[in-house]
């Protein structure tokens, strides 16, 4: 019996090592399914090392007060446009002490591409993702808003700039802010402008979907040119993505990007 025991015990643990590893299942519908993508789909790699800002940069080298932090701390009470963290290795970017420091800048640069990331405003802040450094979706403290909404509010795509004056946009089709002080999410799924052999621009940058705190609050909207405050680098099928921080206390993190997939209708 022992020896039939042995035997049997032998020969489960052989099939278990020799079983296939599961692949993660495919759910690229364009909509959200509990915890972050990251952890559902494969293909994603983070921009954040959980120690420091390696892989990012200021914006035209210019002074930066971005820091890494373990926590990120909001006061309702006695703080409430401020946040704070602990300067040293963590998983989280706040934008400095004053929350007005450079844009920063990743070292990469991407085309098509599927972004996540999760961000913390402190109350009445902004800040803004842009896109190849050029094309913003808006983040922006709108909870609690009863105005309609714009292209200036979180999850918009922010307008352009021509002759002082703002120019298209898209607002987003709802307001799906939470509090100042919470940890809320974007995933945008961005398709990058198209050129000829000659550099000659065929197709407009176009965001597929974007989906503030799970839902949808852009679908395939095409981007003409740079939003307002875009670096001065020309559109291009690569470039990088930046993070805006001159514009009010901000927290990043869980950056994530993967190749853009074709989503699938189901």
């Amino acid at each position: 019996m022992r020896n039939t025991f042995f035997a049997f015990v032998v020969a489960l643990s052989i099939a278990c090592l020799s079983a296939p590893a599961q692949s993660k299942p495919e759910l690229n519908d364009g909509e959200a399914h509990g915890d972050p993508p990251f952890l559902i789909e494969d293909g994603w790699r983070p921009l954040l090392n959980g120690r420091d800002l390696s892989g990012w940069h200021a914006q035209d080298n210019q002074p930066n007060a971005w820091f890494t932090t373990p926590v990120v701390i909001w006061d309702r009470l006695l703080g409430p446009t401020r946040l704070s963290g602990r300067s040293g290795p963590g998983d989280r970017i706040v934008n400095g002490p004053t929350g007005r420091t450079a844009n920063l800048v990743t070292a990469d640069k991407f085309g098509d591409v599927e972004l996540y990331l999760k961000f913390m405003l402190a109350k009445g802040s902004n800040s803004g993702v842009y896109l190849q450094g050029l094309y913003e979706i808006q983040v922006f403290d709108s909870y609690g808003s009863t105005e309609p909404v714009t292209s200036s509010d979180c999850g918009g795509v922010y307008h352009r700039w021509i002759d002082n004056r703002g120019v298209g946009g898209s607002a987003p089709s709802r307001n799906a802010s939470r509090r100042p002080g919470e940890w809320q999410s974007f995933q945008i799924w961005f398709r990058a402008p198209r050129f000829d052999a000659s550099g000659k621009k065929t197709e407009n940058a176009r965001f597929v979907r974007v989906l503030h705190n799970g839902l949808s609050v852009q679908d395939n909207v095409e981007v003409e040119g740079p939003t307002r405050a875009h670096m001065e680098i020309p559109e291009a099928p690569l470039n990088p993505i930046m993070l805006q921080g001159d514009h009010g206390p901000v927290a990043y993190r869980s950056i994530y990007v993967r190749p853009l997939r074709e989503i699938i209708h189901r």
